[in-house]
């Protein structure tokens, strides 16, 4: 403490605590960090914001608890504002280098204050995790343990901000509460996100795992879903972080930016037809197509490692930000699996929260069936996907490019789905069920008691796979066109022009899914 004589003003305590909070938890454990290959929280603010922009709330901070209160700047939590790409947003980072980044009742409580005010200004958030959860000594006994501030997971969560969340450590706790209820999340690899860590669960269960074992970013982006993008390090998770939010909205209240992205509205697909194999059953790259037909450079997909049968990405159309939904024959043949139908809902809820209008690509066979996907829920999966579709209210635009069999038709804007805009390319293959297989199951009996079953078997394949392309559907008003897929890049924009009405106000939602849990 200095002096009050020689320091009637307080200035030079006010500049000795200042300085004692950018210490951080000393030059040691900052040491420690720098080996790992990571950046100190304070680092991480400053790539994620624009330079010179932060404004730290609570720098002064440090635990209530006499034992340790010159032990924790900031109280091992750094929260504040700053501008991405000019634009508002609150940050926290925890401070691994301070007790571990646990939570105390004073960081807790700031970073409440701090979500509640972002909430209310309608400004984004993002946060870095690195941290061990709950700090102990504050919640031991029964007294301390119901006085730390808390509420229910999830209970402000109704998405009117954009919510992006980073594992970049080891995460317990409190990081992996984040994750499941952020609108986007990134995980570092190398880091681990779980509930309680190694050291407890080897207790409480006798399981002996390693962090990478327990929660690694290959567990969560392959097998869990719960993990949006991966980054190769800190500063790749950063950058990450703000091509996220140049898609989204500041907040609900806005439309997304659009974005001079240089790309010509009036580009036909001149090549598009050399990437689509001539016969239906052997696959192609998906990624290409969706590559072609939005603004160059614009597309980042997210989930890519979980259940790929499904593409979902954000891109952007003449600089309109858009959700893509596409099957991926390479995989499954584009059947969607569980996986699919989980992560599709989920982002049919975050696009139709943010304004962001839904672009499907039609290619699949269907649902992927068997034991496993019995075992994992598939009827609750495809009937939750159903109903976020039947609430949605964000603006559809769905294209048939090859096939698109049963209720799998449905789920991705097909009939039924009430999309803005319905059409196919000419060699779309729509209905029930593949031709081949349907000539089998239909037409049975004939085949049965045919002299000729060969012959007979070919002029019924021929009958049902004419029933099976566009033309009966567009001529009864069931299609809303039947297009060039030359032209799919120019008919979506001209579409998307139609929904956004005259003043723009068509792309703007009811956000009847806000509330929706963000995994299902």
């Amino acid at each position: 403490m200095t002096d009050a004589a020689n320091d009637p003003h307080g200035l030079e305590e006010l500049r000795k605590r200042r300085a004692r909070g950018f210490e951080m938890g000393g030059p040691e454990k900052l040491a420690q960090q720098r080996d790992k290959g990571r950046m100190n929280a304070r680092e991480r603010i400053a790539a994620v914001l624009d330079e010179g922009t932060f404004r730290e709330f609570g720098q002064l901070n440090h635990s209530d608890l006499p034992a340790t209160m010159n032990k924790t700047p900031a109280d091992g939590k750094i929260c504040g504002f700053g501008t991405i790409e000019g634009r508002g947003a609150y940050v926290v980072a925890d401070d691994i280098t301070v007790l571990a980044g646990s939570g105390g009742r004073v960081a807790v409580s700031k970073i409440n204050k701090t979500q509640d005010y972002a909430v209310r200004k309608g400004y984004p958030i993002v946060m870095m995790g690195e941290g061990g959860g709950t700090r102990m000594p504050d919640n031991l006994g029964a007294a301390n343990h119901m006085r730390t501030p808390s509420r229910m997971a999830g209970e402000t969560r109704d998405r009117f901000v954009p919510f992006v969340n980073c594992i970049m450590g080891e995460c317990y706790g409190s990081p992996t509460w984040k994750t499941a209820l952020a609108d986007v999340s990134v995980q570092v690899k190398g880091s681990c996100m779980a509930v309680s860590g190694p050291r407890v669960i080897e207790q409480a269960t006798g399981e002996k795992l390693t962090p990478e074992q327990l929660g690694g970013w290959e567990l969560h982006a392959r097998q869990t879903g719960l993990i949006d993008l991966v980054a190769e390090d800190d500063a790749h998770c950063l950058r990450l972080v703000r091509q996220v939010l140049s898609y989204l909205p500041s907040n609900a209240r806005h439309l997304p930016p659009v974005v001079d992205t240089g790309d010509s509205a009036e580009r036909t697909l001149d090549d598009i037809l050399d990437i689509m194999p001539k016969t239906l059953r052997r696959a192609y790259d998906m990624h290409k197509l969706i590559d072609r037909i939005f603004d160059k450079g614009s597309v980042l997909e997210l989930k890519p490692l979980f259940d790929p049968s499904l593409i979902i990405a954000f891109a952007r159309l003449n600089g309109r930000t858009v959700g893509v939904f596409a099957s991926n024959p390479q995989h499954n043949a584009g059947a969607q699996g569980p996986g699919a139908c989980e992560k599709a809902t989920a982002f049919v809820c975050l696009c139709d929260s943010f304004h962001i209008p839904m672009v499907m690509l039609h290619d699949t066979p269907g649902f992927f069936v068997g034991s496993v996907a019995e075992q994992r829920k598939m009827p609750l999966k495809i009937m939750t996907l159903t109903t976020a579709l039947q609430k949605r209210s964000v603006p559809l635009l769905s294209v048939i490019i090859r096939k698109s069999y049963g209720l799998a038709h449905r789920t991705m804007g097909g009939a039924g789905a009430h999309a803005d805009w319905l059409v196919a390319w000419p060699g779309a293959d729509i209905s029930f069920m593949a031709a081949d297989n349907a000539v089998g199951v239909v037409y049975a009996r004939e085949l049965a008691k045919a002299e000729n079953p060969d012959a007979l078997r070919a002029q019924y394949l021929e009958k049902v796979q004419q029933m099976n392309l566009p033309w009966d559907a567009a001529g009864l008003n069931m299609l809303d066109d039947v297009i060039d897929p030359r032209d799919t890049r120019k008919e979506l924009i001209a579409a998307l022009n139609v929904a956004s009405g005259p003043d723009g106000e068509g792309l703007r939602s009811e956000r009847r899914l806000a509330g929706w849990p963000a995994m299902f």
